[in-house]
């Protein structure tokens, strides 16, 4: 695949590393986040100071980890603390700038879903949890977000709220006390959006190469509103690219048996 052919993903994921700056201290989700936030390191802000779940600090693995568990994680972090530290300490004392999430479920106003599908004493499906994302949504300065579009993933309503995000709109966070500015981004396979800065409903502002507003609409379970001056996402470099890709062959590597770091 050459640099000027890239997928609906690779847009996704480096049109969502783009929002984190060198001077942001970074809550890192497992997955799609991850690779977000390890490409901004990897790129225009080498100094990002990425934070997972499990307590480890500065962080910069080689390799896109297997959960927050993975060694690769604490081996290259600046320092490692315990779990009641970080999220004491570390999240709920201010310290940390974004989260970055990803959502099985999400709704207009930025609600995620992590729990169940269906009913929950009857659950369709039994879901990973929110494990630390709750206090994630409510205690970052603000919450980016990043998905793969469909209708199944985006919902007119979620079926449990995991992790609060603008609630049912407007100045719904203030009215419960929440000080952070909650998701501020989310960015698709298909578009970036941002919150309307008085509903707070998810408005697109931006599609990425090829991305017509009929192919928005046909992954949203909602009605999508598209912003006045809407743009066009630019497509990745081929810095961007070829950092991406070295990436997911070196994770693809280490996790099929080979050594951490060897590219395929």
């Amino acid at each position: 695949m050459s640099d000027n052919d890239f997928t609906s993903n690779e847009m996704m994921t480096i049109a969502a590393s783009r929002a984190l700056k060198n001077t942001d201290v970074c809550f890192v989700g497992i997955g799609a986040p991850s690779a977000a936030c390890n490409i901004a390191r990897l790129t225009h802000a080498p100094d990002v100071t990425l934070i997972y779940e499990s307590g480890t600090i500065g962080t910069a693995p080689n390799v896109l980890p297997l959960s927050i568990g993975d060694g690769e994680l604490c081996d290259t972090a600046v320092t490692t603390v315990s779990v009641p530290e970080m999220f004491r300490y570390w999240l709920q004392g201010g310290r940390v700038t974004v989260g970055f999430l990803g959502a099985a479920q999400i709704d207009r106003f930025g609600n995620i879903n992590t729990t169940v599908i269906g009913d929950y004493d009857a659950p369709k499906t039994r879901l990973p949890g929110g494990g630390g994302a709750p206090e994630i949504a409510s205690s970052c300065g603000e919450i980016f977000i990043t998905l793969k579009q469909s209708r199944r993933a985006m919902v007119d309503k979620i079926d449990f709220f995991t992790s609060f995000g603008h609630g049912e709109g407007g100045d719904h966070r203030e009215r419960l006390g929440i000080t952070t500015k909650g998701p501020t981004l989310m960015v698709t396979d298909l578009a970036v959006w941002k919150p309307d800065p008085v509903t707070r409903e998810f408005t697109v502002v931006s599609m990425h190469p090829g991305v017509t507003r009929e192919m928005v609409q046909a992954e949203c379970g909602w009605t999508v509103r598209f912003a006045e001056q809407l743009e066009e996402t630019p497509a990745p470099t081929g810095i961007e690219l070829k950092t991406l890709r070295d990436l997911n062959a070196r994770t693809k590597a280490a996790h099929s048996g080979g050594k951490s770091g060897e590219a395929a």
